[in-house]
């Protein structure tokens, strides 16, 4: 079966950066929804270049990063490696995206040997199959009058292709005006099997946890985003901690809520499960939210 069009095999391909010297990697970008790299691309492809410099048996604990600048989608991204630490069970690595000469991305990113020790975990909260939910393809076109653009709907199914994402409640855009709870359900899986690579299927939920982390901040004050227009705003820091096994290419439940909001800033805070309820993955993200002066 061909895959020159397949979405999942061209964001794979996004993934495998190339390397140009020992610790120095190029990748590049895909077209994007906004006129700036996608910053899940961005924070994936950063892990990509920390974990090829890592043995294989160290698996990805942690992140903590910084989106500096907005990226260039028309150019290539540059990914430089610091070798911070090689102990006998955690690995600590630092890298740098560059474009144009500029910083754009600060990542640091932690590995470990496994090691058998304490277990427990938060329970996994309620929600329905994610069978029983609308896809994407499905679920967008409801809501296409609430965008003055009406081409958003057919880019943000072409953007989200390679992940079957579902919501389990209506998205921020769903119910402009109407402030709800600040928490949000999504399941996501890649539309396909990946190969048999831990690295690569922490890389790809790291791409899928910048899509939706930030929804909560919106639900919270009947917000609808930047595809509606009212309000504007990037990713500003972004970590992850990796606790238990997982594969992107099976059902996880983004369970994610939004604390606070000040000072033109939103957090959200998110767990992610695996379908028989482990806890795979904490996420926390801050970002820009701000409403536009015409408001």
């Amino acid at each position: 079966m061909s895959t020159a069009h397949d979405p999942l095999h061209d964001l794979l391909q996004l993934l495998d950066l190339e390397q140009i010297e020992r610790d120095i990697f190029r990748g590049t970008s895909r077209s994007a929804l906004v006129p700036r790299v996608f910053g899940g691309q961005v924070a994936a492809q950063a892990l990509v270049a920390a974990g090829r410099t890592v043995p294989a048996d160290r698996s990805a604990h942690s992140l903590h990063s910084y989106f500096l600048r907005a990226g260039d989608p028309g150019a290539p991204i540059v990914y430089s490696v610091d070798r911070i630490r090689d102990g006998r069970s955690f690995t600590t690595r630092r890298v740098v995206a560059v474009q144009h000469g500029q910083p754009i991305f600060h990542l640091s990113a932690s590995f470990q040997t496994y090691e058998a020790g304490l277990e427990h975990q938060a329970a996994m909260p309620a929600a329905p199959e994610p069978e029983t939910l609308p896809t994407a393809a499905e679920m967008l076109p409801r809501y296409a009058d609430r965008f003055s653009d009406p081409g958003v709907v057919d880019r943000l199914i072409e953007a989200r292709a390679a992940v079957d994402l579902r919501y389990v409640d209506a998205p921020p855009f769903g119910t402009v005006g109407e402030s709800r709870e600040p928490r949000s359900q999504v399941w996501f899986r890649t539309n396909g099997k990946l190969a048999d690579d831990p690295l690569l299927h922490v890389c790809m939920a790291t791409y899928v946890s910048d899509m939706t982390l930030l929804d909560s901040v919106l639900l919270a004050h009947g917000r609808g985003g930047w595809a509606v227009g009212d309000v504007v705003g990037a990713s500003l820091d972004h970590a992850m901690w990796f606790h238990r096994p997982f594969r992107a290419d099976e059902w996880l439940l983004y369970d994610q809520e939004s604390p606070s909001a000040s000072g033109g800033r939103g957090l959200g805070q998110a767990r992610i499960y695996t379908q028989d309820g482990r806890l795979a993955i904490t996420v926390i993200q801050e970002g820009v939210i701000r409403v536009p002066r015409k408001d």
